[in-house]
C-alpha cells in the first residue's frame, strides 16, 4: 500500500535515504498493511533545505493564486472521499461514515483556508506626524513544522498544512506512524493541484527523532502539534532553544453536564454521538458526566439502552457503528483503568470488558460506570477510550466548580432548555469551547483550541492564520 510513497522531499516521492521502513497494522485484523518509509537524519536535512527554498518560491505567489491552488486541494479531497475514508478505516479503525465525514471536514478547511488568504488585511495607523505615515503588514512566520496524530489523520493535517500555506509558509508534515498512508494521500493531493516543490514535504518515521530534528534546526520558525500534554510540554521546552513560535492542541477532558430542564432523549442522542465517535479516542471527548440528580436515572437508562445498540464491528463494513481501539497499546491501557475504576469503588452498568465473537483486532466494549467519585483516577486521567463515568449534582455553582476543578481545559459540553443557564455555563466553564446542546465543536469556521494545560493558540476560523505570520510595521517618512 505504501510503495507509491515514502518520503515526500523537493517535490517528490522517494524511499529513505538508508532504505529502513516500519510496519502499519490494521487494528481490526491485527494483520499488517504494509510497510513504510522511515525517514533517517539525511531525509531530515533535505526536507529542512527543500522548505527553506520552497518558502522563497511559495511566499511571492500572490494570494489569489494560493487561494486558487487551495480550492483545488479541497475539490480533489472531495473527489476522492472513498478512496482517504478507506485509507482512515484501515489504518486507524473507524468506520467508513466517520471517514467521509472527517474527510469532508477537512475538504472544508481547505476551502476556508483557500478565503482566508486573500483576507491577510495590513492597516494604516493615523501617524502623530505630519509627514510620516505608519503602516502594518503580515508576513509569513516561515517554515512550519507541523506534528500530527492518529486520532483524526487527515482533519488535523489539513488544519495545519492549509493555513501554513494560506499564509505563505512552507510546512514540513510529519504523520504518526500509525496513520502515514491517509497523510500521504492528502500531500499526493497538494502535489496533484499545484503546490510547487518545497513549499510542503512530509517525513514519515520516528516521531520524536524527527520532531527533536525539525526543531533543533534554524530554518524552523514555528511548530504547530496536536497530542498529549506529555509530548507538548516536550517541545514547548525544546522550542524554547530556539524561541520558536508554537500552537499547541494537547489533551482534554471534557465535562458533560445535562441540567434538570434539559430534554434527556436529546441529551442522551447528544452524548452518545459525541461520546462513541472514534471510539472515545477523541481530544474532545465527553469523559465525565454529571447529570442532575433528578435526571441521571433516565438518562442513564436511556443511555444504556442506546448504547447497547450499536454495532461494533470492523469498519470496512458499512453497518459498524464502533470500531476497534487504535493499537494494542490503547487496548492495554483501557483496560487497566477499567480495572482501577472497579478496584476504586465503582459499578459497571455496561460493558467493561472484550466483546464476544472478536479473536481478532483491539476491540473493546463500552462502558458505563456508576458510583463514581471525583478524585477517582477515571475523572482526572484522559481515558481516550469507550469509557463514560456517570455522577450527578444539585446546583448550577456546584456542578460549574466540579467541572472547572481539573488541569485540563480544551472542551465542555452543556444540556439545558434555559437561555440563562446555557449563558452562564458558557461563560464561566474554563475551557477553550463549549458546546450547548449539540456535538459539534471542530468546525472549519470557527477557532478551536484550548486553555489551561490544554495548549494554546487556535485552529480554525479567522483568527488561526494569525499564529502563521510576522507583525511587521514601518514609520514611513514622506519627506527626505
Amino acid at each position: 500500500m505504501y510503495e507509491k510513497f515514502g518520503q515526500f522531499i523537493d517535490g517528490n516521492w522517494s524511499p529513505s535515504e538508508n532504505g529502513e521502513t516500519y510496519e502499519v497494522i490494521n487494528p481490526a485484523t491485527e494483520e499488517v498493511l504494509g510497510h513504510a518509509s522511515k525517514a533517517s537524519s539525511a531525509d531530515v536535512q533535505r526536507a529542512l533545505q527543500s522548505a527553506e527554498q520552497g518558502l522563497k518560491v511559495w511566499r511571492k505567489i500572490p494570494p489569489w493564486q494560493r487561494s486558487y491552488v487551495l480550492r483545488k486541494i479541497a475539490d480533489k479531497m472531495r473527489e476522492k472521499k472513498d478512496l482517504l475514508a478507506k485509507w482512515m478505516t484501515l489504518e486507524n479503525g473507524k468506520p467508513l461514515a466517520e471517514g467521509i465525514g472527517e474527510t469532508n471536514g477537512a475538504a472544508d478547511i481547505f476551502e476556508w483556508n483557500a478565503e482566508e488568504t486573500k483576507r491577510i488585511f495590513g492597516q494604516t495607523i493615523e501617524s502623530r506626524f505630519e509627514d510620516t505615515r505608519v503602516h502594518v503588514y503580515y508576513q509569513p512566520v516561515g517554515v512550519v513544522a507541523a506534528l500530527s496524530p492518529w486520532n483524526f489523520p487527515l482533519i488535523l493535517a489539513a488544519r495545519k498544512i492549509s493555513t501554513a500555506l494560506a499564509a505563505g509558509c512552507s510546512v514540513i508534515i510529519k504523520p504518526d506512524t500509525i496513520t502515514p498512508g491517509i497523510v500521504m494521500e492528502l500531500v499526493d493531493i497538494c502535489r496533484e493541484c499545484g503546490v510547487p516543490s518545497g513549499a510542503i514535504n512530509l517525513l514519515s518515521g520516528d516521531p520524536p527523532s524527527i520532531a527533536s530534528q525539525l526543531i533543533q534546526s534554524d530554518i524552523i520558525k514555528k511548530i504547530s502539534i496536536t497530542g498529549s500534554v506529555r509530548v507538548g510540554k516536550l517541545i514547548l521546552k525544546q522550542a524554547a532553544d530556539k524561541v520558536q513560535r508554537v500552537t499547541m492542541e494537547l489533551s482534554g477532558h471534557s465535562p458533560f453536564i445535562v441540567f434538570d430542564d434539559a430534554d434527556v432523549k436529546k441529551a442522551t442522542d447528544m452524548a452518545i454521538a459525541a461520546k462513541f465517535r472514534n471510539n472515545g479516542q477523541v481530544c474532545i471527548s465527553p469523559n465525565r458526566f454529571y447529570i442532575h440528580e433528578n435526571k441521571k436515572n433516565e438518562f442513564i437508562d436511556l443511555f444504556i439502552e442506546k448504547t447497547k445498540k450499536l454495532k461494533i464491528g470492523n469498519g470496512m463494513d458499512p453497518d459498524t457503528q464502533l470500531g476497534p481501539l487504535t493499537t494494542q497499546k490503547r487496548l492495554n491501557e483501557v483496560e487497566a483503568l477499567v480495572e482501577k475504576t472497579k478496584q476504586e469503588g465503582a459499578k459497571v452498568l455496561l460493558g467493561g470488558k472484550r466483546p464476544a465473537g472478536f479473536n481478532k483486532g483491539f476491540f473493546y466494549e463500552p462502558t458505563i460506570f456508576d458510583n463514581v467519585k471525583d478524585d477517582f483516577t477515571i475523572m482526572k486521567e484522559e481515558p481516550f477510550g469507550p469509557l463514560v463515568p456517570m455522577l450527578s449534582f444539585k446546583s448550577f455553582d456546584e456542578v460549574i466548580e466540579r467541572a472547572n476543578d481539573h488541569e485540563l481545559g480544551l472542551c465542555s459540553y452543556v444540556c439545558t432548555n434555559s437561555m440563562e443557564t446555557a449563558h452562564l455555563a458558557s461563560e464561566q466553564l474554563e475551557t477553550g469551547s463549549v458546546a450547548v446542546n449539540t456535538g459539534f465543536v471542530a468546525i472549519a469556521e470557527a477557532p478551536f483550541g484550548g486553555i489551561k494545560q490544554s495548549g494554546y493558540g487556535r485552529e480554525g476560523g479567522s483568527m488561526a492564520i494569525k499564529d502563521y505570520l510576522n507583525v511587521k510595521y514601518t514609520h514611513l517618512g514622506i519627506k527626505g
